[in-house]
């Protein structure tokens, strides 16, 4: 496997990162460097990489201001490059199944029914959950692609900051996701940290390896 990165320079952008409070304003993403960030969410790992989600890209100022206060009026909303809403499928189907696996058969070249085992196999697990096991479910794929994609901005030099304080109901509302069956979960402010940032400087405060990776 061909290595892209070396132990030094990931360990660099992990300690880089931190949660963005103040952001420049002045600053925008490279459109190539979005590209690269957008593919960061787009190749996202998901459970039977079923996919139950879509990222909401917002840039609009004025969309930006309208969300704010059912951001709990944070700042990063309306400072940073972009700000990203991941949202879940709010009621996963057969249907979907289906479509992943029409879409595996394309990328594939197989033919649809040599995926029978599997799609069956995916019926069964999504037919054992309730309701509430479900949405549960599809909610914490978000943070998975959430994960992927901060780290892949750090290695890019991008700051980010990772956002659970939104009014889920009213970011729905505004963006008109029950209308397409999804609900917000999580958001992500993206772009560069301002030089008024006083937590930047500040020393990530981790717990010692030894307190939380057990080797077996």
């Amino acid at each position: 496997m061909q290595t892209f990165l070396t132990p030094n320079s990931l360990e660099i952008a992990l300690t880089q990162r931190y949660a963005t409070k103040r952001f420049d304003s002045s600053k925008t993403i490279p459109k190539d460097t979005w590209v690269a960030l957008e593919s960061s969410l787009v190749n996202a790992p998901s459970s039977y990489g079923i996919q139950p989600w879509k990222f909401i890209v917002v840039t609009h100022e004025a969309l930006k201001k309208q969300l704010q206060p059912v951001c709990y009026n944070q700042p990063q909303v309306i400072e940073a490059s972009h700000f990203i809403i991941f949202a879940s499928k709010t009621n996963l189907s057969h249907q979907d199944i289906d479509r992943l696996v029409d879409r595996i058969a394309f990328v594939r070249k197989v033919a649809k029914e040599n995926l029978l085992d599997y799609k069956n196999m995916m019926y069964g697990s999504l037919d054992r959950q309730t309701e509430d096991e479900r949405k549960n479910w599809n909610s914490r794929q978000c943070y998975i692609a959430l994960g992927q994609f901060m780290l892949a901005a750090s290695l890019l030099g991008i700051d980010t900051c990772p956002m659970e304080g939104i009014v889920s109901s009213e970011v729905d509302q505004i963006l008109g996701l029950r209308e397409i069956g999804y609900t917000s979960v999580v958001a992500c402010a993206a772009g560069y940290r301002s030089s008024q940032d006083a937590t930047a400087v500040l020393a990530k405060v981790r717990f010692r390896k030894e307190e939380v990776v057990i080797s077996k």
